[in-house]
């Protein structure tokens, strides 16, 4: 007698706790990593006589390091999901060459004596207040008027961070040498000689952030698949991803005026994300790149600290690698 043998069919429901059990492992690997680097980060090389100082340096980094990787991950990953490309980032609105632009316009208009050039904190609400304004006039109106076109909206950046970067280099030209190298100081995302008001109130902002775009995150997974899809599934894509925009803004803000534009990170972080986890769910995302973008500044302030000895930036290992990183993704979309 012949026996048929039945084909075993996978269990949809089985695949998808797999699939999510695989997801949370990944998390807890990297929350394992970050744990590790940043314990090297604050013990390595550090006086047993001198210990108490050495944290005191180096426990505000640390902090600036997670606030700073959480808003660059954050607002890159909801950037690439209402514009539904996956090579863009927030600093193609021109918010990293207002920054350069309003700390030069400081320093060209009254000086390096200014307390808002010596007063960190002065220094930081100035830059998040002028850039948060200026996003909301430049894009959320603009936004409107061109009947919510985010295409639009990146174009009108991309033409005003081409203005501010040539604003910028003008008065950069014309200002005293002197002043200059005190410019640059600010111009270069550094974690050194952090004030912690800055860290309080950038924390504070955060928090407040939080219920203003808590009920909306849910739509993220939706708004993946497009305007049109998005509609038909009942979600208000236009209200939501103008509040997105200004969120977005905010943290950019957040995160230039705090330790200085890290152009590439939100690029390299996304990608890395979005190929490790390969999910839909902005749940899992967010909180990855979140992750691997605190990973990526531990492990790499750790590198110019302990392995070059100050002689580069953290923002220079960042901007090289994602240059590269961003050249092999427009080579891949192309051959798409």
């Amino acid at each position: 007698m012949q026996i048929s043998s039945l084909k075993k069919v996978p269990n949809k429901d089985n695949v998808l706790i797999s699939k999510e059990s695989k997801q949370k492992r990944i998390l807890y690997i990297l929350g394992v990593m970050i744990t590790i680097f940043s314990v090297l980060f604050l013990i390595s090389g550090v006086n047993l006589n001198h210990f108490d100082y050495a944290m005191s340096q180096r426990i505000p980094k640390l902090v600036a390091i997670v606030l700073t990787g959480g808003c660059i991950a954050f607002s890159s990953m909801i950037f690439q999901t209402i514009t539904n490309n996956n090579i863009l980032t927030p600093s193609v609105l021109g918010l990293d060459s207002l920054y350069v632009l309003v700390q030069t316009l400081i320093v060209f208009s009254v000086g390096v004596e200014s307390q808002f050039i010596t007063n960190k904190s002065s220094n930081f609400l100035l830059s998040v207040t002028v850039m948060v304004i200026a996003s909301f006039i430049l894009y959320k109106k603009l936004f409107e008027k061109s009947g919510n076109n985010i295409f639009f909206l990146l174009l009108i950046g991309m033409i005003f961070g081409t203005l501010f970067k040539s604003m910028s280099t003008f008065m950069q030209v014309v200002i005293d040498p002197n002043e200059y190298a005190t410019l640059q100081n600010s111009l270069y995302a550094s974690f050194g000689n952090v004030n912690t008001e800055i860290l309080l109130i950038a924390a504070v902002l955060l928090i407040a952030i939080v219920p203003f775009i808590y009920d909306d995150l849910k739509y993220l997974d939706v708004i993946g698949l497009g305007k049109d899809h998005a509609i038909n599934l009942g979600v208000d894509y236009d209200k939501v991803v103008k509040k997105m925009i200004v969120v977005v803004s905010i943290l950019v803000s957040i995160s230039t005026a705090l330790v200085g534009p890290i152009t590439f990170l939100g690029l390299i972080v996304v990608n890395v994300t979005k190929q490790m986890l390969k999910t839909y769910k902005h749940i899992y995302l967010i909180s990855a790149s979140i992750l691997v973008s605190i990973l990526t500044l531990v492990s790499g302030q750790f590198l110019v600290e302990r392995v070059f000895n100050f002689n580069t930036t953290i923002s220079v290992i960042i901007n090289f690698i994602g240059g590269v990183y961003f050249i092999y993704l427009l080579l891949k979309e192309s051959k798409a």
